[in-house]
């Protein structure tokens, strides 16, 4: 019943949305994973980020690919958004209260590795200031350090942020890039993988159409 729900979201609502209202230049979609277990990491500006992404998958595999979300902001008011966020999203809550051990935090996100699902997570954490990359924080290393087969795959975002702000309900057609690139094979540690990842971000940054090339090039961490 949920995979229903979540095909129908994303055939009725969301596709149409992202393909009709927003200007998007995609660039390396066939780096994106057919199958799982996989890793997609982005740059995140705004809630469009998970949406536009998770649109770039072909419906018969949409129910496969998982976002990592905040379980505070989704889930602790109850209600249409944690309905939304569960049935029509299929969001892997994460605590961020800073309660639980490494384990525990990431569980939810071992588990769907291991069933062979596509997980979206953005490493910078949460939303930072449109349009600029945030320093990426360890998590997902520690999820793929002893696990070589798994593909991680960057995506840099730009003009999602502007298309729908932070705190703004209101979405603004603008022009907004995806860029895709290849898998990073840097896992000797951790520091070795995020840099690996902060560079990637930097070098797609150069293919986004919506960014001034000399922008682009100051892109700050």
């Amino acid at each position: 019943m949920d995979r229903a729900i979540k095909v129908l979201f994303f055939a009725l609502l969301v596709k149409p949305i992202v393909l009709l209202l927003l200007g998007l230049n995609v660039r390396g979609r066939n780096n994106l994973p057919d199958s799982g277990p996989a890793i997609v990491i982005a740059n995140h500006n705004s809630h469009l980020d998970t949406l536009v992404l998770l649109s770039l998958f072909p419906l018969s595999m949409i129910h496969k690919v998982r976002p990592v979300a905040a379980a505070d902001y989704f889930l602790g008011n109850g209600g249409l958004l944690a309905w939304v966020a569960l049935k029509c999203i299929g969001i892997i809550p994460l605590d961020r209260s800073g309660g639980a051990d490494r384990e525990t935090l990431f569980s939810g996100c071992t588990q769907a590795l291991n069933t062979g699902e596509i997980l979206v997570l953005f490493p910078e954490g949460s939303r930072g200031k449109p349009e600029q990359l945030s320093r990426l924080k360890k998590g997902v290393y520690y999820l793929i350090k002893e696990r070589g087969d798994i593909p991680v795959v960057p995506a840099m975002l730009h003009g999602l942020g502007r298309a729908l702000p932070k705190g703004e309900a209101l979405l603004v057609p603008f022009n907004c890039d995806v860029v895709i690139g290849e898998n990073l094979t840097d896992r000797e540690s951790a520091a070795g993988f995020m840099n690996s990842a902060t560079e990637s971000f930097k070098q797609l940054s150069a293919y986004c159409l919506t960014l001034p090339a000399a922008e682009a090039d100051d892109v700050a961490v």
